[in-house]
């Protein structure tokens, strides 16, 4: 796994994890990558600081997982709980859900113009899909958390 810091247009930061840095360059050119904050599909690597490892006779402390700083500071505890909300409240609306995969466009469509019954389906669409399904006024929105697809799960 490679880990990228990205920065969209508007500099928004974040990171990127991707098989191979061949992966990355896929993705990008697909227009697979999009900002998390503001959604754009302008995304570039952002200037990264070397990973160098401690030397092997220095002590480090070892942080547990509530401890360990996200952005440069720790969590904070109402921070943690309302993301353990959300996750909870995704997963509970993913059990009446149906996976449809990469057809989430094309049924939601479907769906939208009386062509098949309504039912709750999750699945996978690219930005341009998403834009174009809610320029046509279907209603969709992104999950907070990543799905990973049936036959993907252990």
């Amino acid at each position: 796994m490679i880990v990228y810091d990205l920065a969209c247009h508007q500099g928004h930061r974040f990171e990127g994890w991707f098989g191979s840095s061949a992966d990355y360059e896929d993705q990008r050119t697909r227009g697979l990558l999009a900002c998390p904050s503001c959604g754009s599909d302008e995304v570039s690597k952002a200037p990264m600081a070397p990973a160098v490892p401690a030397k092997g006779n220095s002590r480090q402390e070892v942080l547990s997982p509530e401890a360990r700083p996200m952005a440069n500071t720790p969590m904070p505890p109402e921070m943690r709980n309302a993301l353990a909300t959300l996750a909870k409240a995704q997963a509970e609306a993913l059990k009446n859900s149906t996976w449809v995969g990469d057809k989430f466009a094309e049924e939601t469509r479907k769906m939208h113009y009386g062509e098949r019954d309504e039912a709750p389906i999750h699945g996978q669409a690219s930005l341009a899909e998403a834009r174009a399904l809610i320029e046509e006024g279907v209603p969709v929105a992104p999950l907070p958390f990543p799905v990973a697809p049936p036959d993907k799960l252990n």
